[in-house]
């Protein structure tokens, strides 16, 4: 049995949007008591403390574009998880992309912007992370153009970790205007039927 750890405020989302779009069946464990992620059983879980995490009968897994490669790669079909290994890998290199190059961006936007007390955000340090968000939203753009998704037609493992990722500027207040493959595709991402029932 599946077990996802962590609320929709966290990162644990992204995961259950993956676990919906496979159609696994799963358990949500919200981590709602105060200083649940710090037990010792957990810990054994993610040593970090930290959510989210899955466990899938012995596997303990943690990061949670990680975890969606796993649930893509064991409980999904083609094409969300695709059948050559040409798109396999380019499904690898999206989500390393969006770890290493929208995530940090993006997130900080939404920290500064969103997530922190009025009275400690920082202006010029949301504004840094847009200007550095806007080169990569401009490679994303233009690997999307003339395609309905990153590998082609259908929606893959790599744009719902993409998709999961830059989401997060949406709320940051970044403008999509000059990036209109990335609003195309990214509001038709986020009204797929997984997406609605994982924020349920």
């Amino acid at each position: 049995m599946i077990t996802l750890y962590g609320s929709n405020r966290s990162r644990a989302s992204r995961c259950a949007w993956a676990l919906e779009e496979v159609g696994a069946k799963y358990e949500r464990n919200m981590m709602a008591e105060p200083g649940a992620l710090k037990t010792p059983d957990f810990m054994k879980i993610n040593p970090n403390g930290k959510a989210p995490a899955m466990t899938d009968g012995d596997v303990n897994l943690f990061e949670s574009l990680a975890i969606n490669l796993y649930v893509a790669k064991n409980y999904g079909k083609a094409p969300f998880w695709p059948a050559n290994k040409a798109d396999q890998a380019k499904a690898e290199v999206w989500t390393l992309w969006a770890a290493t190059e929208a995530e940090p961006r993006a997130i900080g936007m939404l920290v500064e912007r969103v997530f922190k007390p009025e009275d400690k955000r920082d202006p010029a340090k949301a504004a840094a992370f847009e200007e550095e968000l806007k080169p990569r939203m401009a490679v994303l753009n233009d690997a999307l153009a003339g395609k309905d998704n990153l590998l082609g037609k259908d929606f893959t493992i790599a744009d719902l970790n993409v998709a999961a990722v830059v989401a997060a500027a949406v709320p940051a207040k970044f403008d999509m205007g000059p990036y209109p493959n990335v609003d195309r595709w990214l509001k038709a991402a986020t009204s797929r039927p997984a997406f609605t029932k994982s924020r349920q």
